[in-house]
């Protein structure tokens, strides 16, 4: 295209506002006032990378406008079968237009007609008149209008860049001549989303070929006598209804809208009307990037944190009540700081006499807010730089520590009686982190301790919970962010050793000035809801410093055996490269999805129904290559090369990275507010998913081992414990009765399922059953199912009716758990930790299904992680109690690890056994816990 010509962009609104919805359904924005924000969020920013990235000098918005359109009227079915739109979607449109108003865009409609049509019109139109067009949609059927000036712009996903499709691109990816056969395709093919029928039994590669012969629609059934069988009997019963489709998919040049190019020009925005939006919608960053200002008050977002990203990003000066509350804080109920020097309550304490005063009047305190300065967001890593404490809204204090580690223990040691003392409640942000530094400098901080990110976490457990974001959401302050102290992340970023006491000082007592208010208001938020206390006294906070200790010690790494499992996986890699090759026929880049493609589909002709990505390439990503193991012998290698090459790089060449070089050991990191289940999860390295379903990741255990000689690895693993709890929320008796009889649960299952005696259960039922058992857990469905065993649906189907028939029990709680959650809003665990469902009545089947899995899932996995989280706790008080030397040392998914004194052994086991067994008390299924020790992880699992 010419850059002489203007641009012209056209936003299909529905189809980007219907993708940012989706993009975000497993993890949605939510806002301070429980709305939905996603497809607001995602329709903005596409918004945003069109205006600043394409540079467009003509803009405008295409809308669908409600009621019927010209289509229905010659096929009153046009679009029948779709889904009801999600609620959260009607909610977000209106907010989608006024963002576009306030951009001063051009919204474009026509009543009767669809935005297709409309922008088809206008497409056409501005061809004509000079100018360069661009279609911004997914959808395909857009390609019937693409030109040599009018091409598809569609939007990138998942950090990936916008694709342009062409002429070229639109007839590669149809595999067509011209790109008004995308019409034809369509036609033959049909299309289930909007109800076009098509002609029975055609799909996409049978009207491609079909077109490659016949050319058109009308071709095919002029030429219906050269087909055989079935399909020349449907392309002759069905003719009519493929010219009718072919109709239906045809986009309408003609709507009778104006065309006015002036009124397309790309304008300023209007920032008022633009920051009164993002303000509601509490849109932050987009807010600075548009306006180039900060919101006064905002929200955290809906989605999982990063625990050790800084959760003290702020750097404001003192924050003081002001004069006169804003209506919106004000019908949150919260109230409104902003700085004002002149009244600023916070204090340097930088000499020996006023550290001696200071700490006079802080053993006074019965609550006082705590919080770190340091080097790094590594605990186990981090050089302590300061300390800040506040116990009255609006004062804080800042202790300087030097950088010579000695000299900073000596000042520290002044304050042992504040970190140990059993009667003052020390409060925190993230305060695991800070235990962690402090634990580095031989300062254990001790109980009574009060987490603000905990309680919030608890409180609402879908949202965020960073101080920045919570400082907004019930304060309505927000602090300004640390990268105005050391700059953005990068190799020019400072530490905080580098910045001045005039610069430090607000920055750190604003942190726990913050945090002090924020306890000030959950504190009395956990009170009111039924458990909830409970749940965070008697469980998230003890384990709190349980898991800094384990965090602190550390797992000690054979590198050794890290470096000859290296080696064997790289002498894998080269003989799969040559099995792979020989199987090919030739070299290529396997590691290339496009190269790969070719070769299986193209050259090898595995199948004649292969897949294709949204970018026209043959999908061949771990689902499909599993659906094609029959297929060709090539297969089972090429699994074999992604398994090898992924544990090598993202595991065994990556630990030894990871190794501490203070200790020499690796400590992972424990996320404890992450997720919404209430699961712990781990990074740096993320120990959750170090592979143990296949033999090449279990060795990777190998290096896992003993802090010495004197030392043994201990393993404990709940055994089924997810299945194990269903029985026991169902009180199903036949489950019930298999677990309390210790039969081997998928065993008895295939013989209820395939109804066969016991000793009849072969291995391959036993497989079948022992899937269907887990994916209940999970809603699997028939479709699902049948996918994952490699039945047909029918099968699928009638597992899973047996499996309700032999286990009623099951089934009516998975009912129970839904209809609870329809009244409630909510389902909770044994200990009642609640996990919110906000889509459960949606009237939008994908949504509400979504919902609906959690429903029956959460109640079981959030036991599970409770039942762990326990054992955990109590297990680390009886080692305390009875003075052992053994350490818990690492917990992943249902299982924990310690690093026994082999003279602790004996003593240990009946210990770690019992508290696991009996930390939820008075379960009727019996709990079992497999236990073994090794000189390594793999020998003890």
């Amino acid at each position: 295209m010419s850059n002489s010509r203007p641009s012209l962009y056209l936003i299909d609104a529905y189809a980007i506002i219907y993708r940012s919805y989706y993009a975000f359904i497993r993890s949605p924005r939510v806002n301070s006032k429980g709305l939905n924000t996603s497809a607001m969020f995602g329709f903005t920013n596409t918004l945003l990378d069109v205006i600043n990235n394409s540079k467009p000098t003509h803009l405008a918005v295409a809308f669908d406008l409600s009621g019927p359109v010209l289509r229905n009227t010659y096929f009153e079915a046009y679009k029948a079968n779709r889904e009801e739109t999600p609620d959260d979607i009607k909610i977000s449109v209106p907010y989608i237009r006024k963002i576009v108003e306030g951009f001063n865009i051009p919204i474009i409609e026509c009543e009767g007609y669809e935005a297709d049509d409309v922008i088809g019109t206008i497409a056409k139109i501005s061809e004509k008149n000079g100018f360069d067009v661009f279609m911004v949609t997914p959808d395909k059927d857009f390609g019937q209008l693409v030109s040599e000036h009018i091409k598809i712009f569609k939007p990138g996903r998942q950090g990936n860049d916008h694709e342009i499709w062409g002429v070229k691109e639109v007839c590669d990816r149809f595999e067509i001549k011209r790109p008004e056969q995308v019409i034809d395709i369509l036609g033959l093919w049909g299309d289930a989303v909007d109800n076009i029928p098509g002609i029975p039994g055609i799909g996409e590669k049978t009207a491609k070929k079909l077109l490659a012969d016949f050319d058109s629609v009308e071709g095919v059934i002029a030429n219906a006598d050269k087909l055989k069988g079935k399909m020349k009997e449907n392309v002759i019963a069905f003719a009519e209804q493929a010219i009718l489709s072919k109709k239906l998919a045809t986009i309408v040049l003609d709507v009778p809208v104006k065309f006015d190019p002036t009124a397309l020009e790309l304008e300023a925005p209007n920032k008022t009307a633009l920051r009164e939006l993002f303000a509601e919608l509490e849109f932050r960053t987009i807010s600075e990037r548009v306006l180039g200002e900060r919101m006064g008050i905002s929200t955290p977002t809906g989605g999982q944190m990063d625990l050790f990203a800084p959760s003290h990003e702020s750097n404001s000066k003192a924050i003081v009540p002001v004069e006169g509350v804003s209506a919106q804080a004000e019908a949150m109920g919260q109230h409104v700081f902003q700085y004002n020097p002149e009244n600023a309550n916070y204090l340097l304490i930088e000499t020996k006499d006023k550290r001696q005063t200071f700490i006079r009047d802080l053993m006074k305190q019965k609550v006082v807010c705590f919080d770190t300065e340091t080097t790094s967001v590594d605990a186990n890593n981090a050089q302590l730089v300061g300390m800040s404490f506040s116990w009255k809204a609006g004062q804080a204090f800042y202790i300087p520590l030097p950088e010579n580690e000695n000299a900073s223990k000596f000042i520290l040691q002044d304050f042992i009686p504040f970190f140990e003392s059993d009667t003052i409640l020390k409060v925190g942000h993230n305060l695991k982190y800070d235990v962690t530094v402090l634990y580095w400098y031989g300062i254990s901080v001790r109980n009574p301790m009060y987490d603000t990110m905990l309680s919030h976490y608890l409180l609402q457990p879908d949202m965020r919970h960073g101080m920045d974001e919570l400082s907004e959401t019930y304060l309505g302050y927000r602090p300004i962010s640390i990268e105005t102290l050391i700059g953005k992340k990068g190799k020019d970023q400072r530490s905080m050793r580098d910045v001045s006491l005039e610069e430090i000082v607000p920055y750190a007592c604003e942190d726990a000035d913050i945090t002090l208010q924020l306890y000030e208001r959950f504190s009395k938020e956990v009170v009111k809801q039924d458990g909830l206390e409970k749940l965070l006294n008697d469980v998230e906070m003890p384990l709190m410093p349980v898991l800094a200790a384990m965090e602190a010690t550390g797992v000690k790494i054979d590198l050794g055996a890290l470096k000859k499992i290296s080696e064997g996986l790289g002498d894998d890699t080269k003989q799969l490269e040559k099995e792979i090759y020989k199987l090919a026929g030739r070299e290529f880049n396997i590691s290339s999805p496009k190269q790969l493609g070719i070769i299986l589909f193209e050259e090898l002709k595995i199948s004649d129904k292969a897949k294709k990505t949204k970018t026209g390439q043959y999908a061949t990503n771990e689902e499909t290559l599993q659906k094609h193991a029959q297929d060709h012998p090539i297969i089972d290698f090429l699994l074999d090369y992604r398994e090898v090459v992924k544990l090598k790089s993202t595991y065994v060449d990556a630990l030894p990275d990871l190794v501490n070089k203070r200790d020499g050991r690796i400590h992972t990191t424990y996320m404890q507010a992450v997720a919404a289940t209430g699961r712990l999860s781990s990074q740096n390295p993320n120990l959750q998913n170090i592979p143990v379903r296949t033999e090449r990741g279990r060795e990777i255990r190998k290096a896992f081992i003993s802090s010495d000689e004197s030392h043994i690895i201990l393993a404990a693993d709940y055994s089924q414990i997810e299945l194990r709890l269903i029985a026991e929320l169902s009180g199903d008796e036949g489950m019930m009765g298999a677990f309390t009889a210790g039969e081997d649960i998928h065993a008895a299952t295939a013989a209820k399922v395939f109804d066969v005696p016991a000793e009849e259960v072969t291995r391959e039922m036993r497989s079948k059953a022992k899937m269907v058992n887990f994916g209940i857990i999970y809603g699997i469905s028939a479709f699902g199912l049948a996918q994952r065993i490699n039945v047909s649906r029918t099968e699928a189907g009638e597992l899973i009716s047996n499996y309700f028939a032999q286990y009623p029990g099951i089934k009516r709680y998975m009912d129970n758990s839904i209809q609870y959650a329809r009244e409630h809003g909510y389902v909770e665990t044994i200990m009642k930790r609640r996990r919110y469902l906000k889509d459960i009545n949606a009237g939008n089947a994908t949504v509400r299904g979504f919902a609906e899995r959690n429903a029956i899932n959460a109640p079981i996995q959030g036991s599970a992680a409770d039942m762990i989280k326990i054992a955990m706790i109590r297990i680390a008080n009886v080692l305390h109690q009875k003075g052992l030397k053994s350490k818990m040392i690492l917990q992943v998914h249902d299982e924990l690890v310690f690093d026994a004194l082999k003279s602790e052994v004996e003593a240990l086991k009946p210990i770690v056994e019992n508290e696991m067994k009996n930390a939820i008390p008075n379960l009727k299924v019996p709990i079992k816990v497999d236990m073994d020790t090794g000189v390594n992880w793999l020998e003890a699992h």
